[in-house]
């Protein structure tokens, strides 16, 4: 199946860009232990009084509501788009760059699953929010916004080196894709969470992009290297039961395999700028 994209110049998303700090959270999918939810017992507490003159958890209420007000109308201006990229077949070919300021789904080819996060946390280890992949190609929580690593801007437009260090921020919730030396639920392997607030958390979110050629190519497979830790980004087939039943586990892996490479497919993918693109044409020269 051809996946949905849409190519842009990286000033067509600058309304959209401006607010991406607060798109964060779509529907939370509920259940029981040994998950927890985002929100601790602890906040539903009530004793003190915010500058806003609500009490302090119904005012932490209302924003989180905000939010996930913010992430619905994202996911759905999000999936409108592509589905129009569907429809029309885009405004370019399906090869290209991956660049900066693109939103993209990572499929694992091996798995047939979508990189994928929510806002469940790990009822062990961290206790940070989960990541997982799913079979489902159309769920808004598999969109991932691709950026420069932590600490440094990476320009929109600007095409994703073979080698380069960068993060993936999940778009309904605002946190980055995350690795540190805890235990994966399932598989015993390293854990893989999302971490951080507004796109912003520490160096533990930074992965390498390990590919052949000189920068990262949509119809090519890739994998994503830990830079803190050297793990590889793999799915080795675990499924979680309930509440998200059949979701597969995401960890790190010391060695390469088959289970290690994705490739990225739904999205909106921003074009590089002529001058970038003069530059990559005469370093092919």
């Amino acid at each position: 199946m051809r996946p949905s994209f849409l190519e842009l110049p990286p000033s067509c998303l600058s309304l959209w860009f401006q607010g991406e700090s607060s798109s964060h959270l779509a529907d939370v999918e509920t259940g029981s232990s040994p998950w927890r939810r985002s929100l601790p017992p602890s906040r539903m507490a009530e004793p003190l009084r915010g500058a806003s003159g609500l009490p302090q958890g119904r005012g932490r209420r209302r924003r989180r509501a905000m939010r996930a007000a913010r992430g619905r109308l994202w996911a759905a201006l999000l999936l409108g788009v592509v589905a129009a990229a569907a429809e029309g077949g885009g405004d370019g070919s399906p090869s290209g760059l991956v660049t900066c300021g693109s939103v993209v789904k990572l499929l694992n080819p091996r798995h047939g699953v979508r990189l994928h996060s929510h806002d469940v946390r790990y009822g062990s280890g961290s206790g940070q929010q989960s990541v997982t992949g799913v079979t489902t190609v159309d769920d808004s929580n598999s969109y991932w916004r691709v950026r420069g690593k932590t600490d440094t801007v990476c320009e929109r437009g600007t095409p994703v080196q073979c080698g380069q260090s960068i993060r993936l921020t999940h778009i309904n919730t605002g946190r980055n894709l995350h690795s540190h030396h805890f235990t994966s639920p399932l598989s015993g392997n390293q854990e893989v969470s999302a971490f951080g607030e507004d796109g912003e958390g520490d160096f533990l979110d930074d992965w390498t992009v390990l590919c052949g050629g000189s920068y990262w190519d949509r119809d090519s497979e890739v994998r994503f290297k830990h830079s803190s830790t050297d793990v590889l980004l793999s799915v080795t087939g675990e499924q979680y039961g309930r509440p998200i039943h059949g979701q597969r586990e995401v960890h790190g892996m010391s060695y390469s395999s088959q289970d290690s490479y994705w490739k990225a497919m739904e999205g909106i993918f921003m074009k590089p700028s002529e001058f970038l693109k003069a530059e990559i044409y005469h370093s092919e020269l």
